[in-house]
């Protein structure tokens, strides 16, 4: 044999005849075991692990398996999940993503269909947007938490994905000082389309690293084109390194950290809902923002994290928070400012509402409802409770009102029905 033909040969013996869309580590009972786990979602911001907000995650798991989806890196988490925190599971399972592949791999659909706990290891945010979004990794998911079958979790990039807006990095990072020169800058990624779809996260975004470089101004920044672009009663949740934010079935957020020793904080941050005119003065392309609104663009609570997470946010309202303060925070021509401030003053968020009969249209002022059961009362208010029309109806179930002129605003439109039954629909006024 010639020494090229040996070499040749050689080579080619080398090259995998195929390759694997995942590889897979595991740790623990090879055994699945059917146990109830207890949903929630472990928001965290990147850096190391926050210890006592990883037990929290672990107990959500009720002593079922837990599973690490992750596109890059390798075991790193399993014995820190199975054994060195205390926590008793059954398992720890890594799965790696070599392409996107592997979302439609049985073995991997299985895993993810058994686990009682799903942890989103860090990494690039839009790695995870390609080999999830709209593949049977999103979609059982998204099933499987629909009766808290399963706990979320998740760390930098693997927070980053879990609001129903996200800064998917498609173009890179982007830094406040550009997203605040330009809100439209390339590298500005915010995007809606269906992805993890999180209880006590519709209309929010999370951040992560947010202490590492300052974020402050870019997350105003996709606050302003989630209204701007979408609409969207825009909301965010924003990590520091090191801290962490534990939400459990019922919508309260816990704050995990290491004050007093460290200046950890977590920030609940929405549209300030006392203004009439809640949206930016300035939101264009190659144009510094601008979202000022009287100081006051956005109300934010901010929270310490603490060992035991004893300091907490309601989900369910965003106006009832323990242990934190309150600020303002505004833009004006590009310049991020922030002020000490007091709680909105506004009517509570009202997410929780069970009347799916109710079909709303609003068009050139004028309102329409139908529902299944007879009506009562119509109400429609600003978010500051200003009362634009409150209308007594003759137990129908189709009502016909004329409102003020109103435009590009955020209402309540509150609808009582014969049984004294009351519910609150947000919506959303165009010119």
């Amino acid at each position: 044999m010639s020494k090229l033909l040996f070499i040749l040969l050689a080579s080619i013996a080398q090259i995998p005849l195929s390759s694997q869309s995942y590889t897979s580590y595991y740790t623990g009972n090879s055994q699945n075991i059917n146990v109830n786990g207890q949903g929630g979602i472990c928001l965290m911001g990147g850096a190391t692990e926050d210890d006592e907000a990883m037990k929290w995650f672990l107990r959500r798991a009720n002593g079922g398996d837990v599973l690490v989806l992750r596109a890059s890196g390798s075991d790193g988490y399993n014995d820190y999940m199975y054994s060195d925190l205390g926590i008793a599971v059954n398992s720890v399972e890594t799965i790696v993503f070599n392409d996107a592949s592997a979302a439609y791999n049985a073995y991997v659909k299985q895993k993810i269909n058994r686990a009682e706990a799903i942890w989103f290891a860090g990494g690039d945010q839009w790695d995870y947007v390609t080999y999830f979004r709209n593949t049977p990794v999103d979609s059982i998911i998204r099933q499987r938490k629909l009766n808290n079958a399963i706990a979320i979790g998740g760390t930098s990039a693997g927070m980053a994905i879990q609001g129903q807006a996200y800064f998917s990095a498609q173009n890179g990072t982007i830094y406040s000082e550009e997203a605040l020169a330009n809100p439209y800058h390339a590298s500005l990624t915010v995007d809606t389309a269906l992805f993890m779809q999180n209880n006590y996260l519709q209309n929010t975004i999370t951040d992560t690293h947010f202490d590492d470089p300052d974020r402050k101004g870019r997350l105003s920044v996709f606050l302003a084109r989630m209204l701007t672009d979408y609409s969207m009663d825009a909301r965010a949740i924003a990590c520091d390194e090191y801290t962490a934010v534990c939400i459990d079935e019922a919508g309260i957020a816990s704050v995990y950290g290491g004050w007093p020793t460290y200046d950890d904080n977590a920030y609940f941050v929405q549209i300030n809902c006392e203004n009439a005119d809640q949206y930016p003065e300035i939101c264009t392309p190659g144009s510094a923002l601008t979202w000022n609104r009287n100081n006051a663009a956005l109300k934010v609570y901010a929270i310490q994290g603490t060992s035991s997470g004893e300091r907490t946010f309601d989900l369910n309202t965003w106006l009832n928070g323990n242990g934190g303060e309150w600020q303002n925070w505004f833009v004006q021509n590009g310049v991020f400012q922030e002020t000490e401030a007091s709680a909105p003053e506004c009517l509570p968020l009202l997410l929780q509402n069970d009347r799916n009969d109710l079909v709303i249209q609003l068009a050139n002022n004028q309102l329409t409802v139908r529902s299944s059961i007879p009506l009562i009362q119509i109400e429609v208010l600003r978010l500051n409770g200003h009362v634009l029309l409150s209308e007594k109806l003759q137990e129908t179930k189709i009502a016909h009102l004329k409102l003020e002129t109103i435009s590009n605003e955020l209402v309540f439109i509150k609808i009582t029905d014969i049984n004294g039954k009351s519910s609150v629909k947000k919506y959303v006024v165009f010119e």
